[in-house]
């Protein structure tokens, strides 16, 4: 039996993963540190849009675990219950066995799922972009239609295959429709029956907000406004989804769009696993200290997105659910946690924004570095250097995918590792996920 107190992460994602790390340096010999998540890799979800465009394979952006993360033990497993008192964790694991878990020190880091609107149709129609199953299916789907539209039976069902709706000009979905524009303009292109028939793919992007990317800086909105537009994407503001149908959507301004293809990326909300703990919650999130512990909880810590963590930057303000903080807030976990065994000295969580960085594909990016306002080639440099800096593993290899998308075309054939049933969007819901999606 180990006498050594056990530390249990839950959740492997950018706030885990870091927090694992310091750990496995700080309180080496002092604690045994457990790592539950479903998956044996770290997924750096910035990059899963060029994943979904075919620029990037998908083992690019995952990091395995144990080969990255030294004295740490992983447990393969979805936690599903916390028994505060008992100090337990219970879980299933990936061939559906339970198991369970005894903790001295628990960090919550579980992440994100997809946020659901009650809009009819779209659990069934649309399909959402947290994770790579949701990328390889997109990537499958946009060049399957394609395909299906060069045999199409008519012009307008060719115009229908060829058109696709992203829901959401957030930093994900301004992403996706930048990405994918251009890799459906390169599909058809390369398909001779849709080039002498003129096709063009079109690409709208709706969002209710008044302008693309609410949350960032307006100069870095305008500029990924202008790519996009150049690009031919429509963007739709003040504009949402009323009804998603197997032939296409309704918005809420009255007009009907005939596609097979609905994205979701209207954003995020934390966890279900936060709501069951019966815990003080704020927005969903679990409510923690400056600390990132949970009040009358010291044993249990939280960060990332499934926490309210707060903005002492910003007096009265919680931090936003960005990469950026789960990073900064998972080191900082780690170092408190290995504060309460002796190795060094607790810190409150401050940190002030650096900038952000929006891929817009090709050598086009919005970025502001330090607050500086770039543009262009230079901005997709910076953000591009970003990306391999933040990247705990793989560098090599994804600069090596970039430089030979770079003079070389993308493949577009459909690989059919994923189905439609398989990405649902409520994966809460057992039903949706046995019911199918748009298929040939």
């Amino acid at each position: 039996m180990n006498s050594r107190p056990r530390i249990v992460i839950v959740g492997a994602g950018f706030a885990g993963y870091q927090a694992a790390r310091e750990l496995s340096r700080r309180a080496r010999g002092a604690a045994e540190i457990v790592l539950v998540n479903p998956h044996d890799h770290f997924l750096y979800l910035p990059l899963l849009p060029e994943v979904a465009a075919g620029l990037l394979e998908p083992r690019r952006v995952t990091v395995s675990l144990t080969g990255t993360l030294p004295r740490v033990r992983l447990v393969l497993g979805q936690v599903d219950t916390v028994d505060l008192d008992g100090r337990r964790v219970g879980y299933t694991g990936p061939e559906g066995d339970r198991g369970s878990l005894r903790y001295d020190r628990l960090l919550l880091t579980v992440g994100s799922v997809n946020k659901l609107l009650p809009v009819p149709g779209v659990a069934e129609r649309a399909h959402g972009f947290r994770g790579l199953p949701e990328a390889l299916y997109l990537r499958d789907h946009v060049v399957r239609q394609t395909e299906l539209a060069a045999a199409a039976a008519s012009a307008e069902e060719c115009a229908a295959r060829l058109t696709f709706v992203v829901a959401g000009a957030g930093y994900t979905g301004t992403e996706v429709a930048a990405h994918g524009v251009l890799f459906t303009d390169s599909l058809v292109r390369r398909n001779s029956a849709l080039r002498a028939a003129g096709a063009r793919p079109r690409w709208l992007l709706l969002d209710l907000a008044p302008r693309l990317l609410p949350g960032l800086d307006e100069r870095l909105s305008r500029t990924a406004d202008r790519v996009l537009r150049r690009r031919g994407v429509e963007i739709r503001t003040r504009t949402s989804v009323k009804e998603a149908t197997r032939e296409g959507v309704h918005l809420d301004d009255g007009e009907f769009v005939p596609t097979r293809s609905l994205v979701w990326c209207v954003g995020i909300r934390p966890d279900p696993l936060v709501a069951g703990l019966g815990l003080p919650t704020e927005q969903g999130r679990l409510c923690v200290d400056e600390y990132l512990a949970v009040p009358g909880r010291p044993e249990v810590l939280a960060c990332g997105d499934a926490a309210a963590v707060p903005d002492l930057t910003r007096p009265g303000e919680y931090t936003p659910m960005t990469a950026q903080h789960a990073q900064r807030q998972g080191r900082t976990a780690g170092r408190n946690i290995a504060a309460s065994f002796g190795r060094g000295e607790r810190r409150p969580y401050r940190h002030r924004d650096l900038g952000f960085t929006v891929d817009l594909g090709g050598v086009q990016a919005a970025a502001d570095p330090l607050h500086v306002p770039l543009s262009g080639p230079l901005a997709s440099a910076v953000t591009r250097g970003y990306h391999l800096a933040a990247m705990p593993g793989n560098r090599v290899r994804v600069a090596a995918d970039w430089l030979l998308d770079a003079v070389l075309p993308r493949q577009g054939v459909q690989l059919g590792l994923v189905r439609a049933g398989s990405v649902p969007l409520d994966t809460e819901s057992p039903e949706v996920a046995r019911t199918p999606g748009w298929e040939a």
